[in-house]
């Protein structure tokens, strides 16, 4: 057998691509040659080039619905928390969001709701951003947005995918049905505490009634016989004193009297116009000088054009009278008094405002009982309020306490209006 030559190793490189033994020992095939033939020989679909095979493609669709059905479960666990307020489970949701997206470290994510923001950390606007409204009762309320922050790696590109805007419409979804639910169970819950309160009211005005009756003529009978003893010629000093003493008390005790009749009285009020500036403005000026004393402005703003309401006129006046009082005893050091009028489309408004003493947070819910009272003995008999509750409730209005921040009590009455107004203004 002949020897191999040297162009018969040059021929076996070529044709074996593997190193060859020749003259001068071992030859090495350059690394270009050998990387440009395993990309030749490499098997289909392992590779790290664009093409994926489907496996890969099956297993990346998978995992983002994963992460799609993880937040929806998480934000249902939250909404079924009833331990959580509604804001602490707004809160807990918008952090629930950036994982279920497709790039969970650079996705921000904020729930606006009134007005009021829920943002996850180190929140940023940026021009890519998905939203869906959150719609209550037909009215839009806020918006679940997720937001990409401004990044090389995505500019020119759409970071959102198709299933992400089902994603976050089906989030938006829920977080109405939860508010919904919440606000539901909040009025629910008023509307229980409304009815044990008017039950109670009802069973006091029913008790007062009856104790008013009875004493009523016995009180009659010792007022009218102590100022007759007062008449009495050469009664000593102190045999007055003690009569007129007498008297003071049986009519004290006979407005009490009085104001527990009120407060009890059952049937509609009379259906005359009246016509609230003309109260706030001319009937109550006998408060001027009261004002004026006790060191207080008395403001008086009245809206234009107020319609009238059906109600009885003395019965206004007076709801209106015993919040100007409640309002001049809780500023002994003066202050300011506000009496101001306004209207919409369905009812009229009063509000009484003041700069007193304000009414603390866990007395709220009991100032309309009857008797109940934070003044002295001799500064009121606690009927008031309890008072005024009955005759506005009587028109089928309502009275309140507004929530005042600083300092001070806002009192808001609210009567419905005129049927015949309404309807006249709805004539073209």
């Amino acid at each position: 057998m002949n020897p191999a030559g040297p162009g018969d190793n040059a021929r076996s490189r070529r044709e074996t691509g593997r190193p060859t033994a020749g003259q001068g020992g071992f030859l090495t095939v350059p690394d270009s040659q050998l990387a440009d033939r395993s990309k030749r020989t490499r098997a289909p679909g392992r590779g790290s080039g664009a093409a994926r095979s489907p496996a890969a493609g099956s297993r990346t669709v998978l995992r983002e619905r994963v992460k799609e059905l993880t937040c929806l479960y998480g934000i249902a666990q939250i909404a079924s928390d009833f331990d959580l307020s509604l804001e602490s489970k707004l809160a807990a949701i918008v952090r629930r969001l950036p994982p279920a997206w497709r790039y969970p470290r650079r996705a921000r994510a904020r729930i606006v709701l009134d007005g009021q923001d829920f943002q996850t950390p180190n929140f940023r606007e940026g021009a890519c951003r998905q939203s869906a409204a959150i719609c209550i009762a037909e009215r839009v309320r806020g918006a679940v947005e997720v937001h990409y922050p401004e990044d090389r790696d995505l500019r020119g590109k759409t970071p959102f995918l198709d299933e992400e805007r089902n994603l976050i419409d089906n989030i938006a979804r829920q977080i109405s049905l939860m508010i919904e639910h919440e606000e539901a169970v909040a009025a629910k819950a008023e509307l229980r505490e409304q009815l044990i309160k008017a039950d109670r009211l009802a069973a006091i005005g029913q008790l007062a009634a009856g104790v008013a009756h009875e004493l009523n003529e016995p009180l009659n009978a010792i007022l009218g016989f102590a100022q007759l003893a007062q008449k009495t010629p050469d009664l000593p000093s102190q045999t007055r004193r003690d009569i007129e003493r007498i008297a003071d008390a049986a009519l004290h005790a006979r407005n009490i009297i009085r104001e527990l009749l009120i407060f009890a009285r059952q049937g509609k009020p009379g259906g005359a116009q009246v016509n609230l500036n003309r109260i706030v403005m001319e009937d109550l000026n006998l408060f001027v000088p009261l004002c004026e004393k006790a060191g207080v402005e008395l403001r008086r703003i009245v809206a234009p054009d107020l319609p009238e309401i059906p109600a009885n006129q003395s019965q206004i006046r007076q709801v209106i009278s015993n919040l100007i009082v409640n309002a001049l005893q809780a500023m002994p050091g003066g202050g300011i008094l506000t009496l101001q009028t306004s209207f919409d489309q369905d009812s009229v408004r009063l509000r009484v405002d003041d700069t007193g003493d304000g009414i603390e947070e866990e007395l709220k819910d009991r100032i309309f009982l009857p008797f109940f009272s934070t003044k002295d003995v001799d500064q009121g008999t606690g009927l008031g309020l309890a008072v005024a509750h009955g005759i506005v409730s009587a028109h089928g209005g309502e009275i309140c306490l507004e929530d005042k921040s600083g300092k001070g009590a806002c009192f808001s009455v609210t009567f419905p209006r005129c049927r015949e107004t309404l309807a006249g203004e709805e004539t073209p």
